[in-house]
């Protein structure tokens, strides 16, 4: 049998078949155990796999019924993957405790190195032992694996019913060590993270899983309005406001001129990525709106589109790239922009380091509470170009071999 990220590779739609006992069955031998074949086969999968699918994973291991208690290993693998779609260097428990071994699922670590010691639970119909789980913790610290000061415990539950196990980390001695969430919740905060633009505001949704104090609701009101920042970013750029060259061409800081078309809401991005991804040969996961990696995080790539704007002379498509794009693309070794235009039949992917000197010479909006630069490409007869306003005679620089 192939190998199961071979099945994904040839037949994705397959997995909209099948079952997640049925996909754990052509996994390695079918069982998942500590550090086996099956276990190691299943992880890389989950790294690839879209979001939708994750979600789908997690409610049959909450419904369906598994051998070998498949269900509940499947689904720590799965938050824990989900811990690493949010931001968090994560270190995999063991599926079962073991005799001088620590019993956490799963340790969740950000870049500023805070500690979250994760427990996954299928249901809370049985009383959960919190001095266990708090007891993990203390291991830990004692070991020198996380700071005290700096840790603290998330139990994700399966069902959103979890009335039982509030109260009674309510009324425990660990309460302010422990904060609760469902399957569910945590799962739609990584689908509101891949709607979002900047990474910054997806580290800023992150410290809700960190236990607060929320009786004064200013941090909590600070966050909602950060998020709804986020989004109209997206709006903004969806709406396709398009500035003339010939008003804007003098003017480094923009601030009118524009023609408003009527709204179509640009969707083809998946399908470009689609391309993209066999054109680099390589599996991209979604990590924001526009911002895309490999599941080795070594290659970087922002994915943006445009519909098309008809004039006298040319067709044009315009872009709105950020400078928090630019921040995610130098963190990576290798990078590249891409821009799809009018369609997915149209997609230019640029190297990175071909792309940035570019910036330099092209307008930008500024506004209170962000800037970016507007990136415009012509189809001249055939033949494409990016614009160069700030330069005299508004040079054009040829991108045609970047097509894809």
């Amino acid at each position: 049998m192939d190998n199961i990220l071979d099945v994904w590779e040839q037949n994705p739609d397959l997995f909209k078949t099948k079952s997640l006992s049925q996909i754990l069955s052509f996994t390695g031998d079918g069982k998942l155990s500590d550090s086996n074949a099956t276990s190691q086969e299943f992880r890389q999968l989950l790294q690839i796999v879209p979001t939708e699918i994750l979600r789908t994973f997690v409610d049959e291991c909450l419904t369906d019924k598994f051998e070998n208690n498949n269900g509940g290993y499947a689904l720590q693998d799965i938050i824990n993957q989900i811990g690493i779609r949010l931001g968090f260097e994560i270190e995999y428990g063991l599926y079962r405790g073991r005799q001088n071994s620590i019993g956490f699922d799963g340790i969740w670590t950000s870049e500023e190195n805070y500690s979250i010691v994760v427990e996954v639970k299928t249901t809370d119909v049985y009383r959960i032992n919190l001095d266990v789980i708090a007891e993990y913790r203390n291991q830990l610290i004692e070991k020198n694996k996380i700071i005290k000061e700096k840790s603290s415990i998330l139990i994700v539950v399966g069902r959103q019913d979890t009335g039982d196990l509030e109260a009674q980390i309510r009324g425990s001695r660990h309460a302010w060590d422990i904060r609760l969430l469902s399957s569910d919740s945590l799962i739609n905060l990584l689908t509101l993270k891949e709607a979002l633009n900047d990474i910054k505001t997806v580290k800023q949704i992150n410290e809700i899983l960190k236990p607060n104090e929320y009786t004064k609701l200013d941090k909590l009101i600070d966050l909602i309005f950060l998020t709804s920042k986020d989004i109209q970013i997206s709006t903004d750029q969806d709406d396709g406001e398009f500035e003339y060259d010939k008003d804007l061409s003098n003017n480094k800081n923009v601030d009118g001129g524009k023609e408003k078309q009527e709204h179509v809401n640009v969707t083809f991005n998946d399908a470009c990525i689609e391309k993209i991804q066999r054109y680099l040969k390589i599996k991209l996961v979604k990590e924001t709106r526009a911002s895309f990696t490999d599941s080795d995080k070594n290659i970087g790539v922002i994915s943006i589109v445009s519909k098309i704007y008809t004039r006298k002379n040319d067709e044009r498509y315009w872009f709105g790239f950020h400078p928090h794009q630019r921040d995610f693309l130098k963190k990576y070794n290798e990078s590249f922009v891409s821009f799809g235009c009018g369609s997915d039949e149209t997609i230019f992917v640029m190297p990175f380091n071909k792309f940035e000197p570019l910036l330099k010479n092209m307008n930008i909006t500024e506004k209170e509470d962000r800037m970016y630069w507007h990136v415009v490409i012509s189809n001249i007869d055939g033949k494409y170009f990016i614009h160069q306003p700030l330069l005299k005679s508004n040079i054009k620089i040829e991108i045609s071999e970047y097509k894809i």
